[in-house]
């Protein structure tokens, strides 16, 4: 049997993180004004929402867009701006899909569902195509608009 290249059998076998971390870079790139924000920064959006009675999770949601100017290391300029932020949890994948990414399979975890129910239109979903790099903006509402299937499950951390 011959074996494929090491560099295929690397592409083939990377993680989910590892494609989200590519997702992340490919949404910045675009400069429509996302940004992957740091622990202090994270924690000052967690705050400022928090101050709001809008819950967050700081596992829930992977990068943020700016629709104007804010300092995100500046804890006063979060809570002034707030407006301005919107809220994203990347689902990525390899797999070559069609534009509009339908026949994509996700999962959903409780904290996303509970932050996109809490942040409403502050938060959304991108969908990104690593291989393509094709992405979708999409809040909740229009992902269980589009969704042919909702199938339930448990998922375990030990």
């Amino acid at each position: 049997m011959i074996e494929p290249p090491t560099e295929l059998l690397k592409e083939e076998f990377q993680t989910g993180q590892k494609t989200a971390k590519k997702a992340a870079a490919i949404l910045v790139s675009k400069d429509l004004g996302f940004i992957i924000p740091t622990a202090r920064q994270k924690l000052n959006l967690l705050v400022a929402f928090a101050k709001k009675g809008k819950v967050i999770y700081g596992r829930a949601f992977d990068i943020v867009k700016l629709s104007g100017p804010v300092t995100l290391d500046d804890l006063s300029d979060v809570e002034k701006k707030l407006n301005r932020i919107t809220i994203f949890e990347i689902k990525s994948t390899r797999k070559i899909l069609k534009s509009d990414f339908s026949a994509f399979f996700f999962s959903l975890t409780g904290a996303e569902v509970l932050v996109a129910q809490s942040l409403k239109k502050q938060f959304k979903f991108a969908l990104v195509n690593t291989t393509t790099s094709e992405y979708l903006e999409m809040d909740l509402a229009e992902i269980f608009a589009r969704a042919k299937g909702i199938y339930s499950g448990w998922s375990i951390m030990l």
